[in-house]
């Protein structure tokens, strides 16, 4: 819903769709999978306070509340003056655009709208309503039968969020991966290692480029392509 680090806005549309009622993503973060699929039953998961305070503020919020924000001046520091915390976290997600932690200061970058971002948020804020968000580790949630969306720090590159991969076991990672029930579909570089990761799509980052990478359980579409292909 809001611009954030390693967020799947863009490759959103190339992973299976889910096969279960219920989606579960317990590295939540920016939720982009669930909102694709938002009106299945949701629960979103996530160690970072910031984050799940954010989607339960969202969640009690009209359009009026998010457009009545403060407009963004490119460059500049906003004014936090009046704001309640999760207001300020929202417009420090929209001025750092794609950051891991919500920056004080406006970047300068072209294209910086902070009305077009408070808007896409604003018209997105009905799909959410239903859904369980709770502050927790991945190691928390009970095995269940769901589609299982497992967007974690990742292995080379994870390290900028705040709960990093320094903090994640990735061996014990892959087990619980294996071990879901129902569908599951894990999201990677072709770096990785903890799991047989597959080759999805070559991007482009802001200093180098990689190439996403998908692990399921299931079948995919990109269970016979080649590594040597990007």
């Amino acid at each position: 819903m809001w611009s954030y680090y390693g967020s799947k806005s863009k490759v959103v549309d190339l992973y299976p769709p889910p096969k279960q009622d219920k989606i579960i993503e317990p590295f939540a973060g920016s939720a982009r999978y669930a909102l694709k699929w938002f009106d299945r039953d949701i629960l979103l998961v996530d160690k970072y306070e910031v984050v799940v305070n954010l989607w339960k503020w969202l969640q009690q919020c009209g359009e009026k509340d998010i457009l009545g924000l403060p407009e963004l001046e490119r460059g500049k520091k906003f004014d936090t003056n009046g704001l309640i915390e999760e207001q300020i976290n929202l417009l420090g997600f929209i001025a750092g655009q794609g950051v891991a932690r919500p920056q004080m200061t406006c970047g300068s970058f072209e294209g910086m709208n902070s009305y077009k971002s408070k808007k896409r948020i604003a018209e997105n804020l009905f799909k959410i309503k239903h859904w369980e968000i709770k502050l927790g580790s991945y190691e928390d949630i009970e095995n269940q039968k769901a589609t299982w969306f497992i967007d974690p720090p990742y292995q080379f590159g994870g390290e900028y969020y705040k709960h990093s991969t320094k903090n994640i076991d990735f061996a014990n990672l892959a087990e619980w991966c294996k071990s879901r029930l129902g569908q599951t579909i894990v999201c990677e570089n072709t770096k990785a290692d903890w799991l047989d990761f597959k080759p999805m799509k070559e991007m482009q980052g802001s200093m180098y480029k990689t190439t996403e990478a998908i692990w399921s359980n299931i079948p995919t579409n990109y269970d016979n392509v080649q590594q040597t292909l990007f």
